[in-house]
């Protein structure tokens, strides 16, 4: 069981970073669009994320049933063309990931508009020159380097994350702690599984540290790298044209 409640444990960090991101991406592009509706959809759902915790958020989608019993798609007068049961849909395991996701995609879209906006303006005026569209420069120049600069704080994002999802015990969730809660219910062992639980959450997160660590020492090379061919490249364009200079 407790195995079982580590996998989950996993599978719910996973799968919330991966969609908290991506909406973070979406959200931070919104954030920095010219469009006024843009960024007022962005701010919003930033500041309402970012403000409501996720253990209400997580107990406010599982018990949304109540408040509406069917979810349906069709036009506003007319029939419905698809429909489905509320319950059916928000269970336990969804109604987490949704907490979870939502609250780290408005902490992700500041981070990643901060990164974007470190990115030096006379990249993009470049690509611009070089004839890319704004998706291009966007997706090949922009996000790539704003990505390496919020690698650290997505890392640190993580680490939260998985700790965060302690709190779906509430929902009954069998992740890592409330599976050891159903154990020392019943074998009345509660601080040496509480210790178990504590465990597994200390070797999880050093071992995301260490894939931190790992990642930021990889970009960080290849970026020297790539600095060191750049000036050489440079140094050796000043030498041939000295060298072609007249006596």
């Amino acid at each position: 069981k407790i195995l079982a409640g580590l996998g989950m444990t996993l599978l719910l960090t996973v799968l919330s970073m991966i969609i908290g991101l991506a909406i973070g991406i979406v959200l931070a592009i919104m954030r920095l669009s010219t469009g006024k509706v843009f960024r007022a959809v962005s701010w919003a759902w930033i500041w309402f994320f970012r403000g409501v915790p996720p253990l209400v958020q997580m107990i406010f989608w599982y018990n949304l049933a109540l408040l509406l019993p069917e979810i349906s798609i069709g036009s506003p007068f007319g029939p419905k063309l698809v429909s489905w049961n509320t319950n059916d849909l928000l269970t336990p395991f969804s109604a987490a990931i949704m907490g979870l996701a939502f609250t780290e995609s408005a902490y992700a879209a500041e981070m990643i508009r901060a990164g974007i906006q470190a990115v030096s303006h006379g990249q993009t005026e470049a690509a611009a020159t070089l004839g890319m569209t704004r998706g291009q420069t966007l997706r090949r120049i922009v996000l790539p380097q704003a990505l390496r600069i919020v690698i650290p704080p997505i890392g640190n994002d993580t680490i939260s994350m998985l700790k965060f999802t302690s709190l779906v015990s509430v929902l009954a969730l069998p992740d890592l702690l409330y599976s050891a809660q159903m154990v020392y219910a019943r074998t009345y062992q509660t601080v040496p599984l509480l210790l178990v639980a504590t465990i597994w959450y200390l070797v999880l997160t050093t071992v995301l540290t260490a894939i931190e660590h790992a990642v930021e020492h990889r970009l960080k090379s290849e970026h020297h790298r790539a600095g060191s061919g750049k000036l050489r490249g440079f140094l050796s364009f000043r030498l041939f044209a000295r060298q072609k200079e007249p006596l």
